[in-house]
């Protein structure tokens, strides 16, 4: 089983596919990349974990946030999706992925399932 790590942030209608990303797969693990707003307003069917970044910081202190919050949880090939968020969240979370030593692959979702790009 595949762990899911996602950005939780802007983008107009992002969230609706952050959500379809979590509902239509069986995740080993679901951690969401977010700030306190994205923690407090989010409700998922099924357990997530937040991840909590504060973009106002830079790239480098979000990046240690991340890579710390998934040391040791994470293992093998992760499927990340960066439809919501910025570049700077973005690259963050590549980073911290890449530096924990992880496979990355790129899904996104469909109206039922889920999609490798």
């Amino acid at each position: 089983m595949t762990d899911l790590v996602a950005c939780l942030s802007t983008g107009k209608g992002s969230w609706i596919e952050v959500a379809k990303l979590i509902n239509n797969h069986d995740w080993k693990n679901i951690f969401l990349i977010t700030n306190d707003f994205g923690k407090e307003k989010f409700s998922s069917q099924k357990e997530v974990k937040f991840i909590l970044i504060d973009v106002n910081k830079g790239t480098e202190s979000m990046k240690k946030c991340i890579q710390e919050a998934l040391q040791g949880k994470i293992s093998g090939d992760v499927a990340i999706n960066m439809v919501s968020g910025s570049g700077l969240e973005h690259m963050a979370m590549l980073v911290g992925l890449m530096n924990l030593g992880v496979g990355i692959r790129f899904v996104m979702a469909t109206d039922a399932d889920i999609k490798e790009v």
